[in-house]
């Protein structure tokens, strides 16, 4: 069994993988590009998720009593796949198939479980109602399988997410964890001019779930907020990971030009240096 510092830093190193391999693929998709500042907002989130917390065996992607992972915020795909690849769960093979034609891997997840694949996303507003019927299954069938659902913070504009945080309230699921990617950019812009969610924190708890704000980059508080199970019998809890869209690189940071773009191997060459840079892996 791993020790706390050694998981804090497989889900760093993870991260940085996850980082690298996103400008990879999304080069070889051409110039149907990637939704890269997405995907580096949740770089942190979605590795502590795998590496850290989820029971999940890719031999046996089927338990019936794993846990179970549901990316809402379907158009940060491609991190999702490098991180199912990277898990064991996808062939290595099929990532390089992203976004092509009759791919397995299309822009939107689409559920393939036999890879780690739980369900189709994409139509923003819907993981967390999907979330909600696998965590009440769980409660009501005696499992004890944990149930995360990453969703984006322009995502939580929709009203079908306060219906389903009030529904997971409601129906008592303290085995149900939100984590929301509060990067502070949705397509249209900046989310506060979009739709000033203002607290987000104190959203959820007004819903009746724990919630609490963690730095979405922070490793070990990340792994923390998501390894603490003790909280009220009957509460969902919402994990606030603040977030910087497209950190790592600095012409993806907060540029919402790369909220979704096609790259070019010299951007390409330029990002890589700055990741090796500030992992301190220059000239690996």
């Amino acid at each position: 069994m791993r020790s706390r510092s050694e998981t804090i830093r497989l889900v760093e190193e993870q991260a940085y993988r996850l980082r690298r391999r996103v400008l990879e693929i999304g080069l070889e998709a051409g110039p149907h590009g990637a939704h890269f500042g997405s995907a580096y907002s949740m770089a942190e989130a979605i590795s502590a998720v795998f590496f850290g917390v989820l029971r999940s065996d890719p031999a046996h992607p089927d338990d019936p009593g794993r846990d179970r992972f549901i990316l809402s915020k379907g158009h940060g795909s491609v991190a999702y796949y490098i991180t199912l690849a990277e898990a064991g769960f996808l062939p290595e093979g099929l990532l390089h198939t992203f976004e092509t034609k009759d791919s397995l891997l299309p822009g939107h997840p689409c559920m393939h479980r036999d890879m780690g694949l739980e369900y189709s996303t994409g139509s923003l507003g819907h993981g967390l109602s999907l979330g909600v019927g696998v965590a009440l299954h769980a409660k009501r069938t005696g499992r004890d399988y944990q149930t995360y659902v990453l969703v984006g913070d322009g995502e939580c504009n929709e009203g079908s997410v306060w219906e389903a945080a009030m529904a997971a309230r409601q129906f008592g699921l303290d085995n149900l964890t939100v984590i929301v990617d509060r990067n502070r950019l949705q397509s249209d812009g900046l989310c506060r001019k979009v739709m000033d969610m203002d607290d987000m924190a104190a959203k959820w708890r007004a819903f009746g779930w724990e919630a609490t704000d963690v730095d979405g980059h922070d490793a070990g508080a990340l792994l923390d907020s998501l390894h603490e199970r003790s909280r009220p019998a009957g509460k969902p809890r919402a994990v606030i990971a603040h977030t910087v869209k497209g950190k790592g690189v600095s012409f993806f940071e907060n540029n919402n030009d790369w909220h979704h773009r096609s790259i070019t191997p010299e951007q390409v060459a330029a990002a890589m240096a700055e990741l090796e840079q500030a992992h301190g892996k220059e000239g690996a």
